[in-house]
């Protein structure tokens, strides 16, 4: 790993290409671990975002020793479905007879909160993604960081661009889902990029 290059543990493309995209305009690129789809995968069973970060990140730090690791653990919380899918957000349909409908489990997820919100009107579907960011050296976590954003669950999906909620979460400010934006515009206003620019900030003053 060179200075300007940072680890990340995940096997999610979609999250690798997050924080490529809040990186780039620091000059910073962002690789996953190598050989990472061969190394034990850790088992998320925290209760917070938080814990499955620092997980991950002190797990998987262990296998580059001496590097700086970054993992992350992030999901949407729906007021309306009492905070729901939260930490579950990734495997929210698992088990449902529904999910067998369809061809991802990203359909599966966004079509179980679809049905759950079926009768809530407009305004009470209020919802935010939340991302915590742990990194993490030689097995220690060193700091987490911890980023939001504010939206609405629309009642059908919108864009092509995102992965997981992307496509039901519509962004007031912008007027779009994050569906509908480049990784560097979803960078701008995503709970990730929140989170990865906290880490920048500790970064720089890390390295002088």
């Amino acid at each position: 790993m060179t200075a300007r290059t940072v680890l990340l543990a995940t096997s999610n493309a979609g999250k690798l290409r997050d924080f490529a995209g809040a990186a780039a305009p620091f000059g910073i690129t962002v690789a996953n671990i190598p050989h990472f789809s061969s190394l034990p995968e850790v088992v998320e069973d925290g209760t917070t975002f938080e814990e499955n970060a620092r997980k991950k990140a002190e797990s998987y730090s262990l296998a580059v020793l001496g590097e700086l690791v970054l993992a992350d653990d992030s999901g949407l919380e729906v007021d309306a479905l009492g905070g729901a899918p939260g930490v579950h957000s990734a495997r929210y349909a698992a088990g449902e007879p529904h999910a067998a409908k369809s061809n991802t489990d990203d359909e599966a997820n966004n079509a179980r909160v679809l049905r759950e919100l079926k009768d809530v009107p407009a305004e009470k579907r209020t919802a935010r993604f939340i991302c915590v960011l742990a990194v993490a050296r030689d097995g220690q976590t060193l700091r987490t960081f911890r980023g939001a954003a504010e939206g609405m669950i629309l009642d059908a999906p919108r864009g092509k661009n995102g992965f997981g909620y992307d496509p039901l979460f519509f962004f007031p400010q912008i007027g779009k889902t994050f569906a509908e934006l480049t990784a560097e515009e979803k960078a701008q206003y995503s709970h990730r990029g929140a989170a990865f620019r906290a880490f920048l900030e500790w970064y720089r003053n890390a390295n002088g």
